[in-house]
């Protein structure tokens, strides 16, 4: 594959960037690459989203996904002593064969829509609460921490807390990772049958396309990237819970993040995690430092951002469907034609 030299000098940028935040930022790098890192983890899982919903496949509980690849993978090393380079593929197979139960019977009932929307609704609802029911392992509604092995720089288990500068370029692999998977889809026949069911299921089967094998695939391949997401984020915080990894708000941070970019461009999901951790980090600054709200709502204050969240996305629905990334472009096409 030709790389485009728009492409090899982004790149070449996001290989230079950390050093160019140490230079700049010397007294607080560490800060700086902690929410650059989080951008790249979040833009890997928003990118797998996308996948599936480009096609009309409307998801709300991807956060069900992440959570099993975050806690699979934990639970496996702090219990049974396996490296996560084994209990990271594992995991990966648990979200997929999560899909693809929840997805076979919806896809082959023709359950599409919002209805298929409540469904996985209701599927990450179920991991949210398993995860809490099972609080002897999981720590229930706290949280746990992967158990730390040796000085916190460690390939064999896949932790990098010690040095930002090791975990940032993991990250770097991790999103490049999803960005050629979403290649490799967009150039596939599956893109233009996934397309035509898109439009009119009917209307693709008449013509010899197995609409439910189609949409499985896609589903499984969005699943098991949101899992892998999940565990290496979970690997890089060193720390897991319901609400941070799992659950409603984590799928509604995905939702938002991925149509916020924009679902039908390739770089769109990632704009979206540039957009997403800036609101957030933002909110949080603000919330803390505000005086008055904090003595209205106290520590549920820091719950709002999920409220604003929602807000935003209902307003980028309406006005702005195309995302950010895909209005500039069509802004641009409109600009060029009338120059």
């Amino acid at each position: 594959m030709k790389l485009n030299p728009a492409y090899a000098v982004g790149l070449a940028a996001l290989v230079a960037l950390p050093f160019a935040i140490r230079a700049v930022f010397p007294g607080s790098e560490k800060y700086y690459l902690h929410i650059v890192i989080q951008m790249l983890l979040w833009a890997q899982i928003y990118t797998g989203w996308a996948l599936m919903g480009r096609f009309g496949l409307t998801s709300l509980g991807h956060g069900a996904f992440t959570g099993i690849g975050a806690y699979v993978t934990v639970m496996l090393w702090n219990f049974a002593g396996l490296t996560p380079l084994i209990g990271i593929p594992v995991a990966i197979v648990v979200a997929v064969a999560l899909a693809l139960l929840i997805g076979y019977p919806s896809f082959l009932q023709r359950i599409r829509g919002h209805y298929f929307a409540l469904l996985t609704l209701a599927m990450v609802e179920f991991v949210r609460l398993c995860i809490v029911g099972l609080r002897d392992f999981t720590g229930g509604s706290l949280g746990t921490q992967p158990a730390r092995y040796g000085d916190g720089i460690s390939f064999y288990a896949v932790q990098f807390e010690a040095d930002r500068m090791i975990a940032y370029f993991v990250a770097l692999a991790v999103w490049l990772a999803g960005i050629l998977v979403w290649v490799r889809v967009d150039r596939s026949m599956d893109r233009f049958a996934l397309e035509a069911l898109g439009q009119d299921e009917e209307a693709a089967a008449a013509v010899g396309i197995n609409v439910t094998r189609e949409k499985l695939k896609i589903t499984a391949l969005s699943a098991a990237m949101c899992a892998f997401g999940g565990a290496i984020f979970a690997q890089y915080q060193m720390y897991i819970g319901p609400d941070t990894i799992a659950g409603f708000g984590v799928s509604l941070n995905i939702v938002f993040g991925a149509v916020a970019g924009g679902i039908g461009v390739m770089l769109g999901p990632t704009i979206g995690a540039l957009f997403t951790q800036l609101l957030s980090e933002g909110l949080r600054m603000f919330f803390q430092g505000s005086v008055t709200l904090n003595a209205m709502f106290g520590s549920r204050v820091l719950s709002l951002d999920t409220l604003i969240y929602g807000v935003l996305l209902v307003l980028f629905i309406i006005h702005m469907p195309r995302g950010i990334v895909g209005t500039a472009m069509e802004y641009w096409r409109k600009h060029k034609r009338g120059s």
